[in-house]
């Protein structure tokens, strides 16, 4: 306790002494550069080394995607695992290293959960997400929290910032959503501008959905190719109905600017379960409700000093009810809170060449009232050091990453006499390299390299959940390597007025992977441990283009496509296990996918096609017949048409999902809806 108490006042003090050197270089004049996240005032540099597959704008609005989820599934080396319906469970993993690898931010600040270490992606609509983003090893940026350092890859949603154009102060917006599944979901915003240094913004939104879709649910005897089951079926108990609240403040100040949100969340739903000994409903329940309130500060103190700061407190409860009573009742709550702050600092030390210290203290703790559930609780202190150059044509970053984490733990719910285990404190430094290179002055073409070494922390899950988790686990590390290309360029008097084209060869190792085990000779008790070692070989390629096939008629493609060999090397007990699983690739990892996204504009009409595939499979690392899994594929079509009505501005759009009506299942036993429609209507004033 004392050392980690130490070990935060250094850094608290090293942060503030860094602000009160950094303050007294002063400068005359400033210079303004507009980002996707901030304003940020100071030094005109930007370095973005590793570029950024993002989704923005109308591109967002095209798309047949109804959450987060739904829209990365477009990007190269992006999986997700969707347990099928609007209201199914959908979580990310990027480059196979696995969902807890990646962090998760909106509006720049980490969505945390300590109890397992997985967002559901699909909770997040994109009715009021502005860009999406995905970033391989960290932002290419070095004025950020420490926090934006400690992923092997980062997913950042950016909500809408409130935009008005001359004497007209309030904007208004609402939509209204329906179509199949019983979906009923409206929403509305509202943004007021008081004056040109203050605007406000509120967003609602509603979501009801029965869940309820049929599938057909085939299953063929690998050895004989006997038919066991053939039959459609009703998708039941994949209900939701739930509501979100965003409300934010807006503010600037000289040389600088401020904001702060609220988010609240609160849904019921069904969850279908998997479809095993031909069992096809399940009872289980789930109710979650999430809070949280964040702000961000970002001030230019000379035009060689900036300093942000941000701050979060998250309130989270989950109930899970399972009634039946043929194995056991289960009914138990979780609370998890988190609060966090966050100084970052950049300094200019000469026109090219940036440096950035960054100190972030974060709380997490997690109650329930599962029969003998410890109450744990965490501290985690994270310093970052980086810099960044440019050097004629080649730009470089570099960053150092130290953690220390601090678990603490109450009896909670165990007996009196029950040990209380309590995780060693941790203590990591980890670094980063980044690296750019244009050969060609003329052209827009860039030779780009990385290596990054970080680790992710058991969850409390992972380390305190009753009968299974295991104190001594091992931070789980992960060590990328990338070389990549990318080339863009434009032309004024040419069909093709835009192309863009990059690709990546990647390799990586997770190693100290926490897996499930059998405890002792049984196999009904199972511990975690440390035993797990995966090697990730990959290519990513997208390209983009922008066509004017003639006058008002405009073609946008983007295409992307993905290649992994995830080998799962983990050394395990059993010899026969052992020879079936060693060097097989890891469950639900294609070795192929790919999308591509078509959209056709015309005056105010819009027409947009969109296209998935996942290639072949297995369920497990035994790669043998019985645990394999066909490709799947879908297609999607959409058409808008923008009009208006007095003041009003209208967008109408109707959506055809799975078009060609093809049965598939993401993840084993949970099948996926069949061709779908949606309809929208949108008003702005």
């Amino acid at each position: 306790m004392k050392k980690v108490s130490i070990r935060i006042f250094v850094a608290a003090a090293f942060v503030a002494v860094a602000n009160a050197v950094f303050a007294q270089s002063a400068g005359d004049t400033t210079k303004t550069l507009n980002l996707a996240d901030v304003v940020v005032y100071g030094t005109h540099l930007q370095r973005e080394v590793i570029p950024v597959q993002s989704l923005s704008g109308e591109e967002l609005k095209k798309l047949s995607a109804f959450s987060v989820a739904d829209a990365i599934r477009y990007f190269s080396g992006v999986q997700i695992k969707d347990y099928g319906g609007i209201g199914g469970l959908k979580t990310v993993n990027i480059r196979s290293m696995g969902t807890n690898h990646v962090g998760v931010f909106y509006d720049g600040i980490q969505l945390g959960n300590a109890q397992n270490g997985q967002i559901d992606l699909g909770k997040f609509s994109l009715d009021n997400i502005e860009e999406v983003s995905v970033y391989n090893g960290q932002k290419s940026t070095i004025f950020q929290p420490a926090r934006d350092f400690a992923s092997s890859a980062s997913v950042y949603m950016r909500s809408r910032t409130p935009r008005f154009v001359e004497n007209k102060p309030t904007n208004l917006k609402a939509v209204f959503k329906t179509g199949s599944f019983d979906l009923m979901n409206p929403s509305l915003l509202y943004e007021h501008q008081f004056n040109d240094k203050l605007s406000v913004s509120f967003n609602a939104e509603y979501v009801r959905s029965s869940g309820r879709y049929k599938f057909r649910y085939k299953r063929v005897f690998p050895a004989t190719h006997e038919v066991m089951y053939d039959t459609t079926a009703l998708r039941e108990n994949g209900d939701i109905e739930s509501v979100r609240f965003e409300g934010g403040l807006y503010g600037r100040i000289p040389k600088g600017q401020w904001k702060w949100k609220s988010y609240f969340y609160n849904s019921e739903r069904g969850i279908p379960g998997a479809i095993v000994n031909n069992r096809w409903t399940n009872p289980q329940r789930q109710w979650d409700r999430s809070f949280f309130t964040q702000g961000m500060f970002q001030k230019s103190i000379t035009s060689k000093y900036d300093i942000l700061v941000n701050a979060k407190y998250a309130n989270d409860y989950m109930r899970y009810l399972n009634p039946d009573t043929t194995l056991m009742l289960i009914d138990n709550t979780f609370r998890q809170q988190e609060s966090y702050l966050s100084i970052a600092n950049r300094y200019s030390l000469a026109r090219n060449w940036d440096t950035s210290l960054s100190a972030d203290l974060q709380y997490s703790s997690l109650t329930s009232d599962m029969d003998g559930f410890l109450f744990p609780n965490r501290l985690t202190t994270l310093v970052s050091a980086a810099t960044a150059a440019e050097v004629g044509k080649v730009k470089m970053q570099a960053s150092l990453l130290a953690t220390l984490v601090r678990d603490r733990i109450h009896s909670g719910n165990a007996a009196a006499n029950d040990s209380v285990r309590t995780a060693p404190d941790k203590k990591e430094f980890t670094p980063a390299f980044f690296l750019s290179y244009n050969p060609f002055a003329d052209h827009n073409f860039n030779l780009r390299a990385f290596y990054k070494y970080i680790f992710r922390m058991p969850t409390f899950n992972d380390l305190y959940y009753t009968d299974i988790g295991n104190a001594n686990l091992k931070p789980e590390f992960t060590q990328q390597y990338n070389v990549g290309v990318q080339y863009n360029n434009q032309w004024d008097n040419e069909i093709v007025k835009e192309w863009q084209f990059q690709a990546d060869v990647y390799y990586n190792e997770v190693s100290n992977k926490i897996i499930a085990v059998p405890k002792g000779s049984g196999q009904y008790r199972w511990l975690m441990m440390n035993l797990g070692y995966v090697e990730i070989r990959g290519i990513d390629i997208s390209s983009w283009a922008v066509v004017e096939a003639c006058d008002n008629l405009f073609l946008n493609l983007k295409l992307s496509y993905t290649y992994q060999k995830a080998q799962d090397f983990t050394k395990r007990k059993s010899e026969v296990l052992q020879e079936s699983t060693y060097g097989g690739q890891i469950a639900y990892i294609p070795w192929h996918n790919g999308s591509l996204i078509a959209g056709l504009t015309y005056n105010s009409w819009q027409f947009n096609y969109s296209f998935i595939y996942v290639g072949e499979r297995y369920h497990s690392s035994a790669n043998i017949r019985e645990e394999y899994e066909q490709p799947w594929y879908t297609n999607d079509m959409a058409i808008m048409k923008n009009f208006r009505l007095g003041k009003a501005k209208l967008r109408a759009s109707a959506e055809v999902n799975n078009v060609f009506n093809q049965d598939y299942e993401v993840v084993l036993n949970y099948p996926m809806p069949r061709r779908n429609y949606k309809f929208s209507i949108t008003v702005e004033l």
